[in-house]
């Protein structure tokens, strides 16, 4: 996500960090860099002039000229511009009216509409909050139908449309029945254009009156970058958005959306998609991205995902064993995989980590898609050969490889990477950190 931004802007963060003494031909070096970031990621050109006219003007008053660190306040204030450049504070939705709270997203064909509604339900359902989706587009063939199969993926519950019937009918039909049933949100998607025209907008503004939604929330492609800005201008002229939702942000390097489109509509992105899967929708924390971008990290979401996904009794069980240094066998070591694997995978997580550190672990050439075989050679072992991998000779070695698809040397290289595991598990518990981290290359699932 923002690769090429995060890697340009946080070389000139280093820069600027080192930097004892500041004068008007180092900032103007270092805004030229931002500037060009900028404008490689997509960002809009009267954004970025104003970006870089603000940072610029504050770098050259006293706050960052008569700092003992200067370097670090400059660095402070592209932060703080960077995040008011996204909204500033986190905005959550909207919740304030009598139920349900109706949600109408709007967007162009492609942006990702109907996978974010199920996103969303999936999002609150979590919240305990009771969610029914509709389908308001009668237009593409399998809209409804796909609507239908998402909501049962993610248990939220389904009203029914066909594509006979008109959008404004079905959204008042739907309102009703949440009224009926005592559901707390509805959300409702509607029919995306392969372009803007006058028709889609008088359709949209249609169902806004008819079902007053108390979210109006505008779903963007973020891989559209300068076209993603110009369908927010026209949508926020059509319509009083509350709110942005940016999809696709983990597929594009560039990322410019993220920083133009709040600028541009006023309203305030408040959740990004970040993976295909349905639990892939994250609350927009304009700080942390901006931290991000910055090559700064973002561990504490990294840690709110933990919380939510990692099983508590299982880690302090783990936790236990690497106290002691003993008992770690196969069965912790799948288990630690798939805990990786419901954080987004590994990718997901180096995305939230400080650039050094992010970058530090790509080395390692880890492999995704091994780390999914992983599951299948443990789960064709048996309880106690789990538990005592000594136990596993060359008979022993082939029957797990037939079992689960793969090669013999396939299995002994996860041998080896357990091996390893281990070796750092004694290695934390006798608190030689610098020696784990030296080992770390080993550990991982694929690591070469």
């Amino acid at each position: 996500m923002l690769d090429n931004l995060t890697e340009r802007l946080s070389r000139v963060v280093k820069q600027l960090r080192g930097q004892a003494r500041l004068t008007e031909d180092n900032i103007q070096e270092a805004m030229r860099e931002v500037r060009m970031a900028l404008l490689e990621a997509d960002v809009a050109l009267p954004v970025v002039r104003d970006f870089v006219a603000r940072v610029r003007e504050k770098a050259l008053g006293e706050e960052v000229v008569g700092s003992l660190t200067p370097g670090q306040a400059l660095v402070g204030v592209v932060h703080r511009e960077l995040t008011a450049l996204m909204g500033g504070a986190a905005e959550p939705l909207n919740f304030a009216t009598q139920p349900p709270a109706i949600f109408l997203l709007a967007g162009l064909q492609g942006a990702g509409k109907t996978t974010t509604a199920a996103k969303l339900a999936r999002s609150l359902r979590e919240q305990k909050k009771k969610v029914l989706l509709v389908s308001a587009d009668v237009y593409r063939p399998a809209a409804i139908e796909q609507l239908r199969t998402l909501a049962a993926q993610v248990g939220a519950d389904f009203f029914a449309s066909t594509s006979e019937q008109q959008p404004v009918d079905i959204a008042l039909a739907a309102a009703d029945w949440a009224r009926r049933h005592f559901h707390d949100v509805l959300i409702v998607d509607t029919a995306g254009r392969l372009a803007i025209d006058e028709a889609m907008m008088a359709e949209i503004r249609a169902l806004h009156a008819a079902v007053k939604p108390i979210e109006t929330l505008f779903v963007v492609d973020a891989m559209q970058g300068q076209d993603a800005v110009n369908t927010a201008r026209a949508f926020g002229e059509a319509l009083p958005l509350t709110g942005v939702i940016l999809t696709k942000l983990d597929g594009d390097s560039r990322g410019g959306a993220a920083l133009s489109v709040r600028h541009v509509t006023g309203a305030p992105i408040k959740l990004v998609g970040v993976a295909e899967k349905v639990t892939g929708l994250e609350p927009f924390h304009p700080e942390r991205m901006a931290s991000r971008i910055l090559g700064m990290g973002d561990v504490l979401s990294l840690i709110e995902e933990a919380h939510r996904t990692v099983d508590v009794e299982k880690a302090q069980k783990l936790a236990k064993k690497v106290k002691t240094g003993k008992g770690f066998d196969l069965e912790d070591y799948k288990e630690q995989v798939a805990q990786m694997r419901k954080m987004g995978g590994l990718a997901a997580m180096l995305d939230k980590l400080p650039a050094e550190l992010a970058r530090a672990a790509q080395g390692q050439q880890v492999d995704e898609r091994r780390i999914g075989r992983i599951e299948g050679i443990i789960n064709s072992m048996t309880r106690e050969e789990r538990a005592k991998p000594e136990l596993l000779k060359a008979s022993r070695k082939r029957r797990i490889a037939a079992g689960a698809g793969v090669t013999v040397q396939e299995v002994n290289q996860l041998l080896n990477q357990f091996e390893q595991a281990q070796k750092m598990m004694k290695m934390v518990a006798k608190g030689g950190m610098q020696k784990m981290m030296r080992g770390m290359r080993g550990m991982l699932p694929g690591g070469r």
